[in-house]
């Protein structure tokens, strides 16, 4: 099992090398993010492993598949960034539904505290002796209103944190949790009484913008948005709109709309060109982190552990239950009800 791995950081390669020489799968790491013009680099392997940015659209198939590829393993939950329906019939799919909910809801709260407590900036002026607490007041968390939006493991591990914390929780998910204990409300009633918002959804075409202008308006005067779930979840634009108009009070993003060209990189001897995160990042309300809620030693060892474990299961037994393709869910059409490969 020969796997061509795109997009590899110094923080991948050890997990991965312990788990290939463990189930018996040759790793080959490329910098290089996956894209038209790298594709044919997994000339000659078995299969791919992509994250996030890499882009994995329908020209990108056709050239994977030319090259004998016939799996592509996923080290991410997420998979918005990959043609399911081109891959149908061409190249299987698997991904690591959970690594670690604890890590990004973690990580999630982390943003909040430091943002409400203004850390960050007590952080910096220290540094330069500087002691004073003008500026730096905050919240209690105790007895305010967190809307949740999206209620899997990492939603419902955020909420237990927002409960040891004694907020309130309200939450909306299009499919509620039965029997889990959690008050759901309507998306606009969550976004009436929140006076936080964190975002745990996947992005789909229903999520594409969630947050735009319209659902801002309807909010709370001064709410804190949370996103370390999907960028696209939140139309960048009008929350920059948002928060200039004092509506949004603070925003803690981990992801952001446009990020596939930046994140996970060091930009810092160049001018960046996105405006809009440029003008994000200097208001004084907004802290964003690079796409880091994942990053824990436990979550990389299990991304790497799983990932393997979908790889080998494939081409040795035949089928894996982490496959994904564009009919799963549909009960007429989904194969892999019935113990088989999606094609």
């Amino acid at each position: 099992m020969k796997i061509a791995f795109f997009d590899a950081k110094p923080y991948d390669i050890p997990h991965f090398e312990e788990c290939g020489a463990a189930y018996g799968i040759t790793f080959k790491f490329f910098e290089t993010k996956l894209t038209e013009d790298t594709a044919n680099l997994a000339n000659g392997f078995d299969g791919v492993c992509v994250f996030v940015n890499d882009t994995v659209n329908a020209a990108v198939i056709d050239r994977l598949s030319a090259c004998g590829v016939r799996l592509i393993a996923l080290r991410c939950a997420g998979f918005n960034n990959i043609d399911l329906q081109h891959c149908f019939g061409r190249i299987h799919v698997v991904r690591v539904p959970a690594y670690s909910p604890y890590a990004v809801a973690e990580h999630a709260m982390a943003l909040l505290l430091t943002c409400n407590r203004r850390i960050h900036k007590a952080y910096i002026r220290t540094k330069d002796f500087n002691f004073r607490l003008d500026g730096l007041t905050g919240v209690d968390l105790h007895g305010k209103t967190v809307g949740v939006i999206g209620t899997g493991k990492i939603g419902r591990v955020f909420i237990d944190i927002c409960r040891g914390f004694g907020m309130q929780v309200i939450a909306y998910d299009k499919f509620p949790a039965e029997n889990a204990g959690i008050d759901y409300v309507s998306l606009e009633e969550l976004f009436a009484r929140s006076d936080f918002i964190s975002l745990h959804c996947p992005l789909t075409e229903d999520t594409y913008h969630l947050i735009n202008a319209d659902a801002i308006a309807q909010m709370k005067k001064g709410v804190y948005l949370i996103n370390t779930s999907r960028g696209a979840l939140i139309d960048a634009e009008a929350l920059l709109e948002g928060i200039k108009a004092r509506k949004v009070g603070a925003a803690c993003l981990d992801v952001y709309e446009e990020e596939s060209d930046l994140f996970f990189e060091d930009f810092s001897g160049h001018i960046v060109e996105d405006d809009t995160l440029a003008r994000l990042i200097s208001m004084p309300n907004v802290i964003v982190t690079s796409h880091q809620a994942f990053l824990t030693q436990e979550a990389l060892q299990n991304i790497a552990d799983t990932t393997a474990s979908n790889i080998v299961s494939f081409f040795r037994d035949g089928i894996c239950d982490n496959e994904v393709c564009y009919k799963c869910g549909n009960i007429d059409h989904c194969r892999k009800k019935r113990k088989e490969k999606c094609f």
